[in-house]
């Protein structure tokens, strides 16, 4: 498995390249805004983008997903139908975030329509990229549509924003559930082994084994309502 992440936005967001070594197949998880070293990798590393898969539809993960369509325009979008919302309404998500409509040029986020979605994630099929086999499982709680993408046989999964090294992920706007959050880390995320590296919508790679034993959020030590990022 090829993996080449690249930290871009304003909230230090993890865009990253996954790719298939045999057939160069790959797909881009969430996009968080026009990068041109993304599409610089994908050409030089001769793969093929099959897809721009998002795990969730906020702006900082969905931001350049327009922009990466019109140069990979037979790539799918493949998004959970509970955030088309939250996708179809990236022009406006920075209205609830508190920016006022005169600031959103200068800050980085004046959004242009997002293109159409191809299809939706369904809980529990396989995804398929070259001989990568990715489940997917809807584990709402940051967003209702949120899901994550766990490769059993290389113990990898990609959680967006739902779990972080040491700490989850936040659950005061629209459509979060600190309840549904937990069910979904503990139910979903956690059952899938501990020797599953873990990579997260922001910050470092840890381990499922990790943030088991030192994650205060689920030992118990803390009790909130939000975690460390968006």
């Amino acid at each position: 498995m090829i993996i080449k992440q690249f930290v871009i936005t304003s909230f230090q967001q993890n865009t990253r390249i996954v790719a298939c070594e045999g057939t160069r197949k790959a797909i881009c998880i969430d996009p968080g805004e026009k990068c041109e070293d993304i599409v610089d990798f994908v050409h030089d590393n001769d793969l093929e983008l099959q897809a721009i898969t998002l795990t969730h539809g906020h702006l900082d993960h969905v931001g350049g997903t327009a922009d990466l369509h019109i140069i990979f325009p037979e790539a799918d979008v493949i998004l959970h139908k509970d955030d088309e919302d939250l996708y179809y309404g990236l022009p406006q998500q920075p209205l609830f975030m508190g920016i006022a409509p005169h600031q959103m040029k200068a800050l980085g986020f004046d959004y242009a329509d997002p293109p159409k979605l191809t299809r939706n994630w369904i809980h529990g099929e396989i995804y398929a990229v070259g001989d990568l086999k990715f489940k997917v499982l809807h584990c709402p709680g940051h967003t209702r549509g949120h899901v994550v993408l766990a490769e059993e046989t290389e113990r990898k999964v990609f959680v967006g924003d739902c779990l972080f090294e040491g700490s989850i992920g936040r659950t005061d706007l629209p459509g979060g559930s600190y309840e549904q959050l937990m069910d979904s880390i503990n139910g979903k995320i956690l059952t899938l082994g501990d020797d599953f590296t873990v990579y997260s919508g922001h910050g470092s790679e840890t381990t499922i084994g990790r943030e088991k034993a030192k994650n205060p959020f689920l030992t118990g030590v803390y009790q909130m309502t939000r975690g460390k990022f968006i």
